[in-house]
């Protein structure tokens, strides 16, 4: 026997192996999310997974929740999702909408250079100005125009109405889906409590 045939044989006999493998670890016919759940668990046994698979859930609804958020909001007003961030970060503080950039790059979790290009982009937009602070010498203000009020307003109802999460929502119950609001603000309340949300390069105390 030639070393091609051999080699031939060998292929032939790993792959059903290989796809027994996978029917295991798989579980059959189960979700993509239950198959990295059920392989991770095969793999890894020998751990508490609870926590690393629950960031695992939560990284994967954050991502369909941002893409149909950016989505939504370049459709629209042609802006991105991370700076339609900035309007609801100044439209949840009310009249006269203003805050300092310090307040905002570390609301939002991003550097201060970051901040500044979101703020160039809305500003040439019309949407946010610029004003002085009369609190504090020489500092200024990001202020919502009106157009950057009103269109706060409108994205603010429709993901009121519409929402990437909505598909499943209607299979939890209002007690159900309170105990999940209810899980999720305790986590980041403690998330925040223990200093996770610094922005990044920035120092409390400015």
């Amino acid at each position: 026997m030639d070393q091609r045939t051999r080699k031939t044989r060998r292929s032939k006999s790993a792959r059903p192996a290989g796809r027994q493998g996978d029917e295991r670890k798989s579980g059959g016919g189960k979700s993509f999310i239950e198959l990295i759940t059920v392989q991770w668990q095969h793999e890894r046994g020998d751990l508490d997974l609870s926590n690393f698979l629950l960031a695992i859930y939560l990284m994967r609804l954050g991502t369909l929740i941002e893409q149909d958020f950016d989505r939504l909001c370049q459709q629209r007003y042609r802006v991105s999702g991370s700076d339609m961030r900035v309007l609801f970060a100044l439209r949840r503080g009310g009249p006269p909408y203003a805050k300092r950039p310090t307040d905002l790059f570390r609301a939002l979790l991003v550097t201060s250079g970051a901040m500044t290009k979101k703020v160039d982009r809305l500003g040439s937009l019309g949407m946010v100005e610029r004003v002085r602070d009369p609190g504090h010498q020489g500092g200024f203000l990001i202020r919502l125009t009106k157009k950057g009020v009103q269109i706060a307003d409108q994205m603010v109802e429709v993901l009121a109405r519409q929402s990437a999460i909505d598909p499943a929502m209607g299979q939890f119950t209002p007690a159900e889906r309170e105990q999940g609001n209810r899980f999720a603000l305790r986590m980041l309340m403690a998330l925040e409590a223990a200093g996770a949300f610094e922005a990044p390069g920035s120092a409390r105390g400015d």
